[in-house]
């Protein structure tokens, strides 16, 4: 039988200065020890992989070593450290919270915490996931932790500290744990590999601590699977075949399709993604951690100190950003966000994938309905200007500023038609342009009485007669545009007509979007 160890028991932390990440924590353990202000009780929550199992035991061997270092670390070198690592520990008990979750296995805990250690200074119980204890099981060991013998203390270790019972917290001291930083994960790996005498590129460790969510032991076992794999120099390649995620090349190229205009990406993405089997929810989740990043390049820079970003991808995300706008990467993670919610439930993944690829491409197409409102606004004071001009224009100068001689009656035989006032327009509470909007009106029929002589005109008084001349261009004039449209070229009235459209179904989807997230 092989006595290969996996990399995660093979380096884990021995010591407070090997644990990663919990500077506080540690801190506060050492100067427990160094003033012998000891608790009964400690709490350990975090997610996993951040140490709270390896928390417990250095902090164990420190209490328990034969040799302590000054600065509160244990030697390692004494029998007690030796038996603690080892697991093989009397003084120290482990007992797993999922398997002795039952009321009798805290009885036992009951009966046996009042004997002395065997050979350390306490009798130190490790309880690992403690969360899984039933309600019973955490009444039982009310009494117990509350008032433990002498030289006893119990630690606990959770991932889930809201399942433990208010009672048992209010009796611990409780550490919440930090997920691991991205930079210090990379660290321990590039260390692991110069000790093992694997060539890896940076790009592939990055690759690697950014997968393992803050989860040291998590970026460990992926790497020992890699290593495994893989005979020579590991790239970021090989990562990301291992992984079953497409490489961010293929996300850097969606980015300058979209720009520009080659939607026929979005299929071979799509092809690629399910020819090689690769995850189609994981690649949603990257889309989205793509675009995340680049608003926050876009808001803080390339140098934000919470981008962790390598050398390379630096350069790539800042060609990307250019690309886009705050609002339109705002939409695609709205729009993404809703995705990962219901493409699990759509009937076929891969037209699924294809349809939130065309959305995010043609996104660079796609006007926003603050632009549009805007422009609606200066096309209709451009539309208003010219109309009143024109119907200023038209109206006859007043007869005391006209020559005598151009003051003459018409003929009797000339019939001048009722003079019609242009109209004023007025836009309807739907933006879909009307009838009435556009100056399209339908005039009523005329009865036509046969019997009836046609009415005749009423004379004009003799004061004030109105000249020939004028009469005749009343009579000739064109009858007036509605205001809408008068004084504008043909194409910029048709233009006009198809923002108001546009518009009108922007904000219809907006307002029913709206409608239907409203709780």
């Amino acid at each position: 039988m092989s006595n290969y160890q996996v990399l995660a028991r093979k380096y884990r932390p021995q010591t407070f200065r090997e644990v990663l990440g919990q500077d506080a924590i540690v801190t506060t353990l050492k100067n427990a020890i160094k003033n012998k202000r000891l608790a009964h009780a400690y709490l350990f929550c975090g997610s996993r992989g951040t140490g709270k199992t390896t928390l417990a035991r250095v902090f164990a061997k420190a209490l328990n070593c034969l040799s302590p270092l000054e600065d509160g670390e244990p030697c390692n070198a004494c029998s007690s450290c030796k038996e603690i690592s080892s697991g093989h520990s009397l003084d120290v008990l482990e007992i797993d919270g999922a398997s002795h979750r039952g009321i009798d296995d805290i009885r036992q805990i009951n009966e046996t915490v009042g004997y002395a250690s065997s050979s350390g200074k306490y009798k130190i119980y490790i309880i690992d996931e403690v969360h899984m204890l039933t309600k019973e099981a955490f009444n039982a060991l009310l009494k117990t932790l509350e008032e433990p013998p002498l030289k006893v203390i119990f630690f606990f270790a959770t991932t889930e500290p809201h399942k433990v019972l208010p009672t048992i917290l209010s009796r611990c001291q409780r550490f919440n744990l930090n997920r691991i930083p991205h930079e210090k994960i990379t660290e321990k790996l590039s260390r692991i590999a110069k000790e093992m005498n694997v060539d890896v590129e940076s790009e592939a460790l990055h690759l690697l601590a950014k997968r393992a969510d803050g989860g040291l032991r998590d970026a460990e076992s992926l790497f020992d699977q890699i290593i495994a794999f893989h005979e020579g120099p590991i790239t970021a390649r090989i990562v990301s075949d291992v992984l079953g995620v497409m490489p961010k090349e293929v996300l850097f190229d969606l980015d300058h399709a979209g720009k520009e205009g080659r939607l026929s990406m979005a299929f071979e993405i799509a092809h690629q993604i399910f020819s090689q089997g690769k995850d189609f929810i994981h690649f949603v989740e990257s889309l989205t951690d793509h675009f995340r990043t680049i608003i926050l390049i876009k808001l803080s820079g390339l140098n934000a100190p919470f981008l962790t970003l390598s050398e390379e991808d630096k350069i790539h995300y800042g060609t990307s950003a250019k690309l886009y706008t705050q609002e339109q990467c705002i939409t695609i993670l709205d729009f993404l966000i809703e995705a990962q919610n219901q493409i699990r439930f759509q009937p076929s993944g891969r037209i699924a994938l294809e349809c939130i690829l065309l959305r995010i491409m043609r996104t660079h197409q796609r006007l926003p309905v603050e632009f549009l409102v805007r422009r609606l606004s200066e096309l209709e004071q451009l539309v208003n200007a010219p109309s009143l001009a024109s119907s200023a224009a038209s109206l006859p100068p007043p007869q005391s500023q006209q020559p005598l001689n151009q003051r003459t009656m018409p003929s009797l035989s000339f019939q001048p038609k009722p003079f019609a006032p242009p109209a004023t327009s007025s836009i309807s509470i739907d933006p879909t342009p009307s009838q009435e909007d556009l100056g399209i009106r339908n005039k009523p029929k005329e009865k036509v009485n046969t019997l009836s002589p046609p009415p005749q005109p009423l004379p004009l008084p003799p004061a004030t007669p109105a000249p020939a001349a004028d009469m005749f261009s009343i009579n000739q004039a064109p009858s007036p545009q509605p205001p809408s449209t008068q004084g504008l070229p043909l194409n910029k009235q048709s233009r006009y007509d198809t923002l108001l459209q546009f518009t009108a179904i922007e904000l219809e989807g907006t307002v029913q979007k709206k409608q239907t997230n409203a709780p």
